[in-house]
């Protein structure tokens, strides 16, 4: 029998107008952790979409073998019978049923033809214990963290015997604390047997757990390592995502900043549902022309509940305070009103709050903006079309057409087609919150370089991150925010990472 559990020769797979996979080829050892790198579209998702049976055989050309027996799977039911199992990058838990039904969801222990709810609760206890969940069974899940909720995910998985799990990154909504702990129970199932696949584009992740690795760029394999017999770092595998020498992760920039553009006097928000929690507590902050100021912090310190009361009220059940566009006060009482007087905003949740995803790439470009492209109520279709083409271009947006389904780009893509959203409606302040979340450093840098163009050409920008090192790099003030106060500021010179957490953790 093969030593490799999984085997994937000359894979290629075509959709209308684009092929997504070119002639893909890599093995996994039984046992090992093997990484899956990559820029977004390189085709990460897409592959494992092939070897998961999401693509069934017919598909796409090449072959894919497990245990050493080719595989012609139809779907996804039938890799999990020989033991392979995905989680994708989106949970899919029912948030209304609880734990251990989440776990045997699609795969329900019955007798005689009925459900045997007992069963199923007394055999999650054990896999719960795996994974290193304290909650009860029973526990509903919607009333977990996502980092609890990943290990549910996991839970389920294992309860279907799996001999290969791939998770798609597991740990891009996680905060450092759940990513270390879901990094810390990988290595552990490896002890146990079990081989897993992971994409990710966190790459101290990648080189702290991975035994081998493999690197896409367009659709292609460019390399694979073995960490167990080579030295292996970051900028190697940045050359091979990107193809070319990264030295610098944020682009350089000449700050040219000006007067007081936006400031916010205290500032506290309460509980949609809790009205006499406060969520955000007499936050007081100011914003310069040509700036980039960023907010740090824990997660759940209020950075994005700030930015969203702010962008008209947003979140929260009251807001007080006041606010002050260029020394002017307003009070905005809904989103719409703060674009009109220069504010544009990227939430972090590109998919429910930015994107319209059954929608092309030109409707979700243009939807913020219908008032600039339109006459008498009419949307000028020819100055629409011109519109979605230029950011198409200018912010290099891989999509064989402005017509294609927001769903079927890439994260990075999509973030892209948030940020030209936004810049078609030329605001003067930008508050971006997460801009970079689950993409990959050759996107990143472009959308750094992005935001520095912006700052050089006198916008002004306020940039959330929970990525300190993309807050040092990237920002000229950085607010410290925690359990909804702002604990302090920096300026870009003397910000380390140890201030920022020193800050955030003071009384």
């Amino acid at each position: 029998m093969s030593e490799y559990i999984l085997e994937v020769q000359n894979v290629t797979k075509d959709f209308p107008g684009v092929r997504a996979l070119d002639q893909v080829s890599f093995s996994v050892q039984k046992g090992e952790i093997h990484c899956l790198c990559g820029e977004n579209g390189a085709g990460k998702s897409t592959l494992m979409g092939v070897v998961s049976g999401v693509y069934p055989k017919g598909g796409y050309e090449g072959k894919v073998f497990m245990h050493g027996k080719e595989t012609s799977f139809r779907s996804i039911r039938d890799s999990e019978r020989v033991g392979l199992t995905i989680v994708h990058q989106d949970l899919s838990l029912s948030p209304y049923l609880s734990i251990y039904e989440n776990i045997f969801l699609g795969h329900a222990k019955t007798k005689m033809g009925i459900v045997d709810w007992n069963q199923m609760l007394v055999e999650s206890v054990p896999l719960l214990e795996k994974v290193g969940l304290t909650e009860k069974p029973e526990t509903i899940v919607s009333k977990m963290g996502v980092g609890k909720q990943q290990l549910v995910e996991i839970a389920r998985a294992l309860s279907k015997q799996t001999e290969l799990l791939i998770l798609d990154e597991p740990t891009s909504s996680l905060n450092d604390d759940e990513s270390e702990n879901l990094l810390d129970l990988i290595l552990e199932l490896k002890k146990g047997g079990l081989t897993c696949i992971m994409i990710s584009h966190k790459l101290d992740e990648v080189l702290k757990i991975a035994d081998s690795i493999t690197v896409l760029r367009d659709g292609k394999s460019i390399r694979s390592y073995d960490t167990r017999q080579e030295k292996v770092d970051k900028s190697m595998i940045i050359k091979d995502m990107v193809g070319r020498d990264m030295t610098h992760l944020y682009p350089p920039k000449t700050p040219n900043i000006g007067n007081v553009v936006f400031e916010v006097k205290n500032w506290t928000v309460y509980h949609p549902e809790y009205h006499a929690l406060k969520v955000v507590d007499n936050a007081s902050f100011f914003l310069r022309k040509g700036e980039i100021l960023a907010f740090c912090g824990p997660m759940g310190a209020g950075r994005t509940e700030l930015m969203m009361s702010i962008f008209g009220k947003s979140y929260g059940s009251s807001c007080e305070g006041e606010l002050f566009i260029n020394g002017e006060s307003h009070d905005f009482s809904s989103p719409h009103e703060a674009i009109r007087h220069g504010l544009g905003y990227v939430s972090e949740d590109r998919k429910d709050l930015g994107l319209i995803l059954i929608q092309d790439v030109k409707t979700n470009i243009s939807n913020s903006s219908l008032n600039k492209l339109s006459k008498l109520g009419i949307v000028n279709n020819f100055e629409e079309i011109h519109a979605a083409e230029r950011y198409r271009k200018s912010l290099n947006i891989k999509t064989p057409t402005i017509m294609q389904l927001v769903r079927n780009l890439s994260g990075g893509n999509q973030q892209k087609v948030v940020l030209s959203r936004c810049l078609l409606a030329d605001p003067e302040i930008f508050i971006v919150d997460e801009p970079t979340r689950g993409i990959d450093v050759g996107a990143k840098y472009e959308i750094y370089t992005i935001l520095n163009t912006l700052a050089s050409q006198g916008k002004s920008i306020i940039m959330v991150s929970s990525e300190m090192p993309e807050a040092i790099g990237m920002a000229d003030r950085i607010y410290v925010m925690n359990e909804g106060q702002i604990k302090g500021v920096l300026d870009r010179s003397e910000a380390t990472q140890e201030k920022i957490m020193h800050m955030a953790l003071e009384n």
